[in-house]
């Protein structure tokens, strides 16, 4: 790059050149001015330093990795496909060197030498792609036979079941790493398998499905785990089959089955680019030979083309949905869509044309214009676009080496970019970007046209939306009260936001109404569904990509109509939030709820993709995965797929795994700024304890979360950053991050709301208590109902050794030896006081009983169970260990200190109460059902009430309490 730096760029060059000479050595000075002196290129050392702050940074931490390259002249020259493994095979077999930093630092120094060779144009775009896929394929294979030394040790050899033959793992690179097509930030799809069942032949004998998966977690693990040094790869494994709910490993029987009975055309499309990069030749052809037949049909394939169109349409959703359209790669006439032209034509006419069997991009496009299904022309200006976005692409990706397609914001990097694609400034470069996207977008539009309309399945004369709509149309439909239903149409038709929408806007509600009034019709309750679905159309109305959604997939029409009409709560949730009807584009997933974790892995999937000190992406993301998983258990629960019990496990796993990366980014943001605070050992030093229903394992719909934070660290110690602070605070500044993620209202609202007044003190006490603290207050302060509020505490994210301290705490306080009598008589009076607080006076005039609050009702068995735990955790201990009221009584039964006959009748009475909770809630109504309800129930309970407290009452109740 000879031309001059724009000014902008000269002085940052100038600027970064002073720092490194001021943080190396005399002699790593000396050093570098002699090794390049010799490198005929003087400029690009300043080119480099203004238009990549990732090298700039890796040059003034040290100058090694880059003086090592100057001397062996690899800036200036390709490397042998071989090359790269051979170095790293060479750093790995050094003595003592340890996997996971010699991986990352040869990463960084070979990024250093790709990034380097990019942007100064010594390397065109395919050798860079090139390279950073040969990075990726001897990192994979090195740390995989690195890994699967230490298991063989373990273990002895995977061995197939019926050939006895030594089996290994295959490695299937898919997307661009399947190609050798990767980015220079990009993160690496993959797929395990391998051939055959059976057991390894060590002395400790394990499964091959066992011995492979542990291989393939080590795998991961060693590129995609972030140190010190950084990370290798992210890696994405949701290709495989079942995604994330499926095994990480599969033989190649398991493989076949799966993919003849249950693949999909989204897995055929995703395999064209699949290659494996380990296992013997055979294995590796015997696993190609069986999945091409899926990959590419026989015949040519125009069945396909439905599901390719949905493809686009899904993508097109997540695009909207995280507000991508600057995005070269996924962005309107980006790559993506680039790549989406040649795979089609490979799913389409693959199985005929061999030609079309092939990985790389452009070859590909060269054989479309081969066989005639693409124009010269089209080809040419796909190419040259392909090759101007993945140069972009590179450009951002490698100014601070971070996986990003967004176009620029800042000055300097729009002019670094400008610089890199050639460009005089930014204005120019905009203009060639915007040439090339549309000339995409046109070939794209032309590839995937519009379905054509459909006939009405009712007759022409029978109007649904437009001028003739009217009662006569919907009584003809089936709708029990026509004249009811048509009036809010008619409103919603003459509304102004009906008539001032754009044209495509209003011929897609022309086109969505029909079919939704259908759709309504066949629910057993028409008027009621299409009066819960309509808020949701009113609120889409100018955003109606939401609405092609649902004209291109009926089925998540139907889904929608059928889960609004079954509950005004989901209604509500996705008029409020219609993202979230991406979620119906997938039956299967929309009424899975995950485990937790799964859980835990679909949202570290989620956020990898995320800077971690992007808070407000982060806060995002968390916001969405909350919702889309609550509307999962919701629809699971209306349908029957979920008890009671496994809806609240369901609901507090979600909030636990929340929590947990709640934490993780709020500890990153705080020790960015302040450092780590000083304590003994590794992990946060600090503890996530829930209360209520969240100790309980008793989420519901809408529960807010009662927590108490702990930390355990040096009593006068501080941070280690430049910005010190002393540890309490630190730690309390991380209890009000937390609550600021969780609580803060952007456009899906709030994660969860947050009640600290079961903290030690309460509302007057400190956020957060020291270990030290927490155990002196329930030791010698706490009142009783704080006490019975512990037996609801439970570890739910953060250290689990500073969990351990306050468990500790928690059990002795549980388990002190209380005049029973006096206990008794505190449990009744806060009883009453809370009743008196939070009863109505006229629920017994109303003829309600309260499900919580009521005699007889939730609260009056909770304050049973905390009565026996207190009471007699002395000499029966396991009482103790419980947090949820099940449990509990199931012990006090098992102990005889409950008939069991009781703990039978108050466990049934709880589930049906908290049952009847749950689906009051998702008809969007208050916890109250006629006092007539529950009848058996409810003297069970009062029955027991007074067994254990009526010689502890000091008045009788009023006839309110009885009648609630």
């Amino acid at each position: 790059m000879s031309d001059p730096l724009p000014p902008v760029l000269a002085q940052r060059a100038a600027t970064l050149r002073g720092r490194i000479d001021e943080r190396w050595s005399a002699e790593q000075r000396a050093r570098w001015h002699s090794a390049w002196a010799d490198y005929p290129h003087p400029g690009h050392l300043d080119h480099m330093l203004a238009c990549s702050p990732f090298v700039a940074d890796l040059l003034q931490r040290d100058p090694e990795p880059m003086l090592h390259l100057l001397a062996s002249g690899q800036l200036l020259r390709s490397l042998d496909e071989g090359e790269t493994e051979r170095q790293l095979q060479d750093a790995l077999a050094v003595e003592q060197a340890q996997l996971l930093p010699v991986l990352r630092q040869f990463r960084s120094r070979h990024m250093l030498r790709i990034i380097w060779r990019d942007f100064c144009r010594l390397a065109p775009t395919l050798e860079t792609t090139r390279d950073t896929s040969l990075l990726a394929e001897a990192s994979i294979r090195c740390a995989l036979a690195h890994s699967r030394a230490g298991l063989e040790a373990r273990f002895g050899l995977p061995r197939g079941r019926h050939s006895g033959e030594p089996q290994e793992l295959l490695v299937l690179a898919m997307g661009k790493l399947g190609a050798r097509e990767l980015n220079v930030s990009s993160d690496i799809d993959l797929i395990f398998a391998f051939p055959e069942a059976g057991e390894t032949d060590g002395d400790k004998v394990i499964s091959n499905e066992q011995f492979f998966t542990k291989l393939g977690q080590a795998l991961i693990n060693a590129l995609d785990a972030t140190t010190a040094d950084g990370f290798v790869f992210r890696v994405d494994m949701r290709l495989r089959p079942y995604g994330d709910s499926g095994a990480l490993v599969h033989n190649f029987n398991a493989l076949e089955d799966y993919y003849q009975e249950q693949g999909r055309d989204w897995e055929r499309y995703a395999l064209i680019k699949a290659r494996a990069l380990t296992g013997r030749a055979g294995d590796v052809a015997e696993l190609e030979q069986m999945l091409r037949p899926f990959i590419y049909r026989k015949y040519v394939d125009f069945g396909v083309i439905d599901s390719l169109r949905s493809m686009k349409q899904m993508i097109s959703s997540e695009v909207r949905r995280r507000g991508l359209d600057n995005d070269v790669k996924l962005g309107h006439g980006g790559i993506r869509e680039v790549e989406f032209i040649a795979q089609c034509f490979q799913l389409i006419r693959g199985g005929r044309d061999l030609g079309l069997q092939q990985r790389e991009l452009l070859a590909v496009l060269a054989e479309c214009a081969e066989l005639g299904c693409l124009p010269e022309a089209a080809v040419a200006e796909l190419r040259e676009a392909y090759l101007f976005l993945r140069d972009s692409e590179h450009a951002i990706q490698g100014y601070r080496d971070q996986q990003s397609q967004a176009l620029p914001t800042e000055p300097e990097q729009q002019a670094a970019t400008a610089r890199l694609l050639g460009c005089g400034d930014w204005d120019s470069y905009l203009a060639r970007l915007q040439a090339h996207r549309q000339r995409v977008a046109a070939h794209f539009r032309d590839l995937i046209a519009e379905p054509e309309e459909k006939e009405d399945e009712i007759a022409d004369d029978l109007a649904l939306w437009g001028e003739d709509l009217s009662a006569v149309s919907l009584t003809a439909l089936g709708y029990r009260d026509a004249e009811a239903s048509v009036a809010p149409l008619l409103e919603l038709q003459g509304s102004k936001r009906v008539l001032s929408l754009q044209s495509q806007g209003r011929e897609r509600l022309e086109a969505f109404m029909p079919q939704l009034l259908r759709a309504c019709a066949e629910s057993s309750d028409p008027d009621l569904a299409l009066s819960r679905v309509l808020p949701l159309v009113t609120a889409v109305l100018r955003r109606s990509a939401y609405l092609a959604l649902l004209l291109e997939n009926p089925a998540a029409l139907d889904e929608l109509v059928q889960l609004c009409a079954a509950s005004p709560w989901i209604a509500s949730l996705m008029a409020e939030h219609p993202v979230l009807l991406d979620e119906l584009l997938d039956r299967a997933s929309l009424y899975t709820a995950p485990d937790k974790a799964l859980l835990q892995d679909e949202l570290r999937q989620q956020v990898a993709r995320l800077p971690i000190d992007d808070l407000e992406a982060q806060m995002d993301v968390l916001r969405y995965f909350k919702a889309a998983h609550v509307l999962r258990v919701a629809a699971s629960e209306l349908t029957g797929r979920l008890s009671l019990m496994k809806v609240s496990d369901k609901l507090t796993w979600l909030a636990e795994v929340i929590l947990e990366q709640v934490l993780a980014v709020a500890w990153y943001d705080l020790t960015a700024k302040y450092g780590e605070p000083a304590r003994e050992t590794e992990g946060y030093g600090f503890a996530v304890f829930g209360y209520g229903k969240l100790g309980g394992i008793e989420l519901s719909y809408s529960s807010d979360l009662d927590l108490v934070f702990v930390f355990d660290a040096e009593a006068k110690g501080s941070t280690a950053g430049p910005r010190s602070i002393d540890n309490t605070v630190f730690y309390t500044r991380l209890g009000q991050r937390m609550i600021h993620i969780l609580e803060t209202r952007m456009a899906l609202g709030q994660l969860y709301e947050v009640d600290m007044r079961l903290r030690p003190s309460g509302d007057s006490g400190m956020l957060v208590a020291s270990t030290r603290g927490f155990a002196s207050y329930q030791q010698d302060t706490a009142w009783t109902w704080e006490h019975q509020a512990l037996v609801r505490a439970r570890l739910v994210a953060g250290d689990e050794r500073v969990g351990r301290t306050v468990y500790d705490v928690r059990e002795g306080i549980l388990r002190q030896s209380r005049e029973e009598g006096e206990l008794a008589r505190e449990v009744v009076r806060m009883r009453r006081r809370m009743r008196e607080h939070l009863l109505p006076a006229d629920a017994a005039a109303n003829g309600e009983f309260h499900l919580k609050q009521g005699v007889g009702g939730i609260v009056d068995i909770e304050f049973m169970v905390q009565y026996a735990v207190l009471a007699w955790s002395h000499r029966v201990p396991a009482l103790a260990h419980w947090s949820d009221n099940i449990r509990i009584l199931e012990t006090l039964g098992r102990e005889g200190l409950f008939e069991q006959q009781e703990c039978e009748s108050l466990t049934l009475a709880y589930l049906a109460y908290r049952s009847a909770a749950h689906q009051l809630a998702l008809q969007q109504q208050p916890d109250v059902v006629p006092a007539g309800d529950y009848g058996k129930h409810r003297d069970a309970v009062t029955a027991k009430w007074r067994h254990l407290f009526a010689s502890y009452e000091d008045e009788a109740p009023g006839n309110g309490d009885q009648a609630n």
